[in-house]
C-alpha cells in the first residue's frame, strides 16, 4: 500500500505547524522542500537536528529531500566543469546529507530547462529538433547519479513543466540511457498533461514496471495554447478522470511508495493550508 504524505510547506513553512496538520489527517510522510523560510539543503546543523526532533515527535517519516537541484539551467552553456553547475553538485551533495541525516533515502532533482523537439527525422532532424541537447542531458546526469551511488541514496528525477524530462516516456527513456538504480522517476502526472501525456493509461504504462520512486499529486486545469493553468482542488481539474484507474492500478501493482499531496491549490482569498484541506480527504479515499 502506497504511503501518504504532502510537501509540508503546501500546508505551512513553520515545520510544527505543517506536522500538526498533518497528524490531523493521519499522513505520516513529510517531503521537505521549504522549511521556515530556507530551501531544504540550506539549513544549518542544528535546524536539521530540530526537523529530526519534529518528525520523530509526530511520528512522521521524511519521505524525500526536494530542492529544484539543476532547475532551470540552460544544457547548451553547460559543462561540468561550469561553475554554475558545480554550484548545483554542492547543493546536491548538502540535500543528501541532509536525508542521511533524516533517515531518509530519496532526493530530488530536476533535468535543467526545456528543449521542445528532441527527437525527430525525415527532415524534422534537420529543421526542428534541438540536436544534441539529449546526449548534453544524459552526460550531465552521469556524475550526479556516481554521487548517488557512492552515497547509498537514489535520486528522483521530476516530470516538470519547463524540464527535460516533461513525461513518464521520457524519465523512463533516460533511466534506461543511465543505466542505473539509483535514479528513479518522480513522477508527477498532472505536470505531465501539460505536454499532453494522459496520466493513465499512458504515463503509468511507461513507467509502472520498477521506474517510480516517489509520486507527486495534485490537479489543474490546463490550457496550452493560452499557456496557462489554474490549481484546483483534487478531482476538479483535468486529472479527474485518471484519478481512480491510477489509483485501482497502483494498488493492483502493489505500490509501496511515498505518495505526496502537492499543496499548491489556493482558494479565492484563501490559503495554500485551505487548499490542503480542499484536497485532503479525495486523495485518502483514493488511495488510503
Amino acid at each position: 500500500m502506497a504511503k501518504l504524505g504532502v510537501i509540508t510547506n503546501g500546508i505551512n513553512e513553520d515545520l510544527q505547524i505543517a506536522l500538526r496538520v498533518m497528524n490531523e489527517f493521519d499522513l505520516d510522510q513529510a517531503e521537505l522542500q521549504f522549511v521556515w523560510g530556507k530551501e531544504v539543503g540550506d539549513l544549518a546543523c542544528d535546524e536539521v537536528h530540530r526537523i529530526s526532533d519534529l518528525v520523530g515527535s509526530h511520528d512522521v517519516k521524511v519521505s524525500c529531500i526536494s530542492r529544484g537541484v539543476f532547475g532551470g539551467l540552460l544544457l547548451e552553456s553547460l559543462e561540468e566543469t561550469h561553475p554554475v553547475y558545480l554550484e548545483h553538485l554542492d547543493a546536491l551533495r548538502r540535500c543528501i546529507a541532509t536525508a542521511q541525516a533524516l533517515d531518509c533515502s530519496l532526493v530530488r532533482v530536476m533535468s535543467f530547462r526545456k528543449e521542445m523537439i528532441l527527437f525527430g527525422s525525415h527532415g524534422a532532424d534537420i529543421w526542428n529538433v534541438s540536436n544534441g541537447a539529449w546526449d548534453k542531458l544524459v552526460e550531465l546526469m552521469e556524475l550526479p547519479v556516481r554521487i548517488a551511488e557512492e552515497e547509498g541514496v537514489t535520486l528522483v528525477v521530476e516530470t516538470g513543466n519547463n524540464a527535460m524530462i516533461t513525461s513518464a516516456h521520457l524519465g523512463r527513456r533516460l533511466i534506461d540511457e543511465l543505466g542505473t538504480d539509483r535514479l528513479k522517476l518522480l513522477w508527477d502526472p498532472c505536470n505531465s498533461l501539460y505536454c499532453n501525456e494522459p496520466a493513465y493509461p499512458d504515463g503509468y504504462e511507461a513507467v509502472r514496471d520498477g521506474y517510480i520512486g516517489h509520486i507527486h499529486l495534485k490537479d489543474s486545469l490546463i490550457d496550452i495554447p493560452r499557456a496557462t493553468v489554474r490549481c484546483t482542488p483534487l478531482g476538479e481539474g483535468h486529472m479527474a478522470p485518471h484519478l481512480e484507474p491510477l489509483a485501482a492500478a497502483l494498488k493492483a501493482d502493489g505500490y509501496d511508495g511515498a505518495i505526496s499531496l502537492e499543496s499548491v491549490y489556493r482558494p479565492e482569498g484563501g490559503t495554500f493550508e485551505d487548499g490542503f484541506r480542499a484536497s485532503v480527504n479525495r486523495m485518502k479515499e483514493l488511495l488510503g
